[in-house]
């Protein structure tokens, strides 16, 4: 009978010492996973970061192997040469893009779709000056317009406003800028009842490339071909490009090894990493995520107004020292502050 019952009381002990195994595991888990997400290390504060550039100043010296390097590591990665935009040549009838923010969701390139792709890569390689243009408000009296409009290649984010009261600071002159479809949604109804006014918008861009993520997120795929109709139906001088989500996943991974730990990358990094990629020098403008500017007094979100992003989608400051260790190094240039005359 004491056998029995010690044999019995062993087996429960097993059970406990197993269960308490298992939720020490689970555990375990649960930790590693939130430190994967929520890393140990402190972002420096708003005036750190003032102190740091303002340290730095103006001193900057090109790295040519820095920007090889950098231009290397991205061709094995992400391939921005052949691969950042969709195209007949990367994407033939039947294949299947996965959205790179909804990996759930794909769309099966068809009759429909196929013939709005682009045949090849259409910039003309390799680019050389390029300038990547943030909407930062720390752009506001920075008089970088005239820097900006002598480069060989410029990119701007989400359509901004490029009217007169902001030219002395931003220019006036691109090549290739993105439109967010949620700018689409807000800005112009979806482009459901009328395209006008997004058609008359559009020409402040002259004959750029428009770069529409059509294929990121099922609610993305709509307003993108609409817009693409809109100014295909009347002849506009615009060339629509849609992001390629292979391009856009790969450089989510390249980055997220890098300490960026955002549910999605901002539009200005997806740009700076295809500059970085596709450009013989790059320099970077309007990148300032904080509050308060080098003369510490406030910093609007944008040059054009304050309306702040979702958080929960992008970590700027995390961005923005990536992007000024590159500076340091010498590999890309950031202007912070006004230019010089």
């Amino acid at each position: 009978m004491n056998r029995t019952r010690l044999h019995a009381a062993g087996k429960m002990l097993v059970r406990c010492y197993r269960a308490k195994l298992s939720v020490c595991a689970a555990l375990c888990v649960l930790v590693l996973c939130w430190f994967y997400i929520f890393p140990v290390y402190r972002l420096p504060s708003e005036k750190e970061m003032v102190d740091e550039v303002l340290r730095q100043g103006d001193v900057w010296q090109k790295n040519q192997t820095g920007i090889d390097l950098y231009r290397k590591l991205l061709t094995d990665c992400c391939n921005p040469q052949g691969m950042f935009a969709v195209t007949k040549k990367n994407s033939p009838m039947g294949k299947v893009l996965w959205y790179d923010g909804e990996f759930y969701h794909s769309h099966t390139v068809n009759n429909e779709t196929f013939p709005l792709f682009v045949e090849d890569n259409p910039l003309p390689l390799p680019l050389k000056k390029c300038a990547v243009i943030g909407n930062s408000g720390i752009l506001r009296h920075s008089k970088c317009g005239q820097h900006i409009d002598q480069a060989d290649f410029i990119m701007r984010s989400n359509l901004p406003p490029l009217t007169k009261e902001y030219v002395e600071d931003v220019g006036h002159r691109t090549h290739l800028v993105t439109a967010n479809p949620s700018i689409i949604e807000r800005r112009f109804q979806n482009l459901l009842w009328s395209r006008k006014v997004f058609v008359e918008n559009m020409k402040v861009y002259s004959s750029s490339y428009i770069y529409m993520p059509a294929f990121s997120m099922k609610p993305c795929t709509d307003p993108s071909l609409r817009a693409y109709y809109a100014l295909a139906d009347t002849s506009s001088n615009l060339t629509m490009l849609f992001a390629n989500p292979e391009f856009l996943h790969s450089l989510s991974k390249f980055w997220k090894a890098r300490n960026i730990h955002a549910k999605r990358l901002s539009t200005g990094l997806y740009l700076v990493s295809l500059a970085l990629g596709l450009c013989e020098e790059v320099t970077a403008y309007g990148f300032w995520p904080f509050s308060i500017g080098l003369d510490e007094r406030p910093v609007s979100h944008h040059y054009y107004d304050n309306i702040l992003p979702y958080s929960y989608y992008h970590t700027m400051p995390e961005e923005f020292l990536q992007l000024w260790q590159l500076h340091k190094s010498g590999t890309l240039r950031m202007r912070i502050g006004r230019c010089p005359p």
